[in-house]
């Protein structure tokens, strides 16, 4: 970890409301980009797998293992116990690695993405962490005691870090905003307005500026089907049986829109073929209406965006049983429709799977792939095409594609549950 907090040596400052006077003046300029140069990336080893038989740590141990030896890895534990179970997992696994640490960090769940660290550049040369408030994605109380630990997540990084961190009471998760690290943000307003049903456009356009240093927001509609609010109830699908969405956003951005660079654009598409398909139509709809909306829209300069579509691989199926952590979950909710939950029974759910979900470091881009043993072999074709766009998009990088299935079944994926920390600019920050 020396070379982070070498390079990340600030005074703790905290900064919220009652901002001390002599912080006043700290002023956020801008949000790095993803595809901007980083210093490392923050994972959170996983307590829990969503479905028994699907390992979170697999697919952790993957993108580590993607990642090794091209970037600073930093993965956090919610406690002792399962730090030591990390550092004899991954010792055994890689050995000794100088560019891999591992913290103690409480939280509960694994989407760094959400409630990590946002790490944005001031005009004090410095960084600080922008730090949104949470409610579970809409399934909690901003005051619920779990929901408060997974909020304090990207303070207790902040301080780790010795670095400012700088509060908002709006609600806004990580997934649902993208930026090209120039001052555009895109987002959707099925989570933002869902999530500060209070707030109006206009003041939550306000916030991102004050802490992200956003100049311009773009709104997209509606995300994926598969995102949809898991409260809602069931989705019937094509051969007339009912689906539950696994713990999902209600639309999170990261599911189905990128940036490539500052000014390209990854769209998720629906193929036409698939369109007798009800949620595959919906999908279309829903896609296309934001295509209208980029292909209008400018950037941070009045300058139009490049956009590339992306195939979606359409509904990927599983099921969930009495005992599985999101099953647990699931038969809590009070559900919009009416519905109730079958208790007892198992439950077929559509699993939070998009190639859009991908994480982009320095040197690698990690895609998923959801193709197995015994599946159709037009899902293997969709992961290839799915692999060649990313190949297209990023062709000074090495792209690797990994099964995230087990992730995928608890409502997100691999971005999701990674964040970025950018590298000091030193043309711009000097400490």
């Amino acid at each position: 970890m020396k070379s982070i907090l070498t390079s990340l040596v600030v005074a703790i400052l905290i900064i919220s409301c009652g901002t001390p006077q002599k912080n006043k003046d700290l002023v956020v300029i801008n949000q790095p980009a993803e595809f901007d140069t980083q210093e490392a990336l923050w994972l959170i080893w996983p307590s829990t797998n969503h479905k028994e038989s699907e390992s979170v740590e697999k697919v952790t141990l993957s993108i580590i293992e993607a990642l090794i030896g091209t970037t600073d890895i930093v993965v956090t534990c919610k406690n002792k116990e399962l730090l030591k179970q990390a550092q004899e997992t991954l010792n055994k696994r890689f050995g000794e690695q100088p560019r891999l640490t591992i913290l103690e960090i409480s939280s509960f769940e694994i989407w760094a993405r959400d409630m990590g660290p946002i790490f944005v550049q001031t005009n004090q040369n410095t960084f600080a962490i922008a730090d949104f408030n949470f409610n579970s994605w809409g399934y909690s109380d901003t005051l619920n005691t779990d929901t408060k630990t997974e909020e304090m997540y990207d303070v207790r990084v902040a301080k780790h870090l010795n670095l400012p961190v700088i509060s908002s009471a709006m609600i806004s998760e990580g997934g649902n905003r993208e930026v090209n690290g120039k001052g555009t943000l895109i987002t959707t307003e099925s989570v933002e307005m869902g999530r500060n049903p209070t707030m109006t456009k206009k003041e939550m356009e306000a916030e991102y500026k004050r802490l992200l240093g956003t100049k311009k927001v773009i709104w997209l509609k509606q995300g994926l089907v598969e995102d949809d609010h898991t409260f809602l109830g069931p989705i019937t699908t094509p051969d007339g049986t009912k689906a539950y969405t696994v713990a999902t956003t209600n639309g999170h951005v990261d599911e189905f829109m990128r940036f490539v660079n500052d000014s390209t654009i990854l769209l998720a598409e629906v193929d036409p073929a698939e369109l007798a398909d009800p949620i595959a139509f919906e999908n279309n709809k829903r896609m296309e209406e934001n295509y209208q909306i980029l292909s209008k829209a400018t950037d941070q300069n009045g300058k139009p965006f490049t956009i590339i579509r992306m195939p979606l691989p359409g509904t990927i199926y599983n099921s969930m049983s009495p005992g599985d952590y999101v099953y647990e979950f699931m038969k809590t909710l009070d559900y919009a429709d009416g519905n109730k939950f079958p208790d007892g029974q198992r439950v077929k759910v559509m699993a939070a799977f998009s190639y859009l979900n991908f994480i982009i470091t320095n040197k690698v881009i990690i895609g998923q792939t959801i193709w197995r043993e015994g599946m159709p072999a037009a899902l293997k074709l969709k992961d290839e095409k799915a692999a060649e766009v990313l190949k297209a998009a990023f062709p000074d990088k090495k792209v690797i594609m990994i099964d995230a299935l087990a992730v995928n079944l608890g409502g997100g994926g691999i971005h999701c549950i990674s964040m970025q920390q950018p590298a000091l600019l030193k043309n711009k920050i000097k400490f």
